[in-house]
């Protein structure tokens, strides 16, 4: 499996919220994000490791 397609372990959802809004999130593998329906944030996971930043997240329309 080469680097840039490492996959998210989906265990890290049990313990992973967003940082915002202290809520739980959900996994859209084909677009490779964390989803926070509260905060409108979507987190991307690059190499197999979510970004938990706000400003990496992009606005949910």
């Amino acid at each position: 499996m080469s680097e840039q397609n490492q996959a998210f372990d989906r265990r890290m959802l049990e313990v992973l919220v967003c940082p915002m809004s202290q809520t739980s999130l959900d996994y859209d593998s084909e677009q490779q994000e964390l989803i926070s329906k509260s905060a409108g944030l979507a987190y991307p996971i690059r190499n197999g490791i979510p970004v938990m930043l706000q400003d990496e997240a992009r606005d949910l329309d």
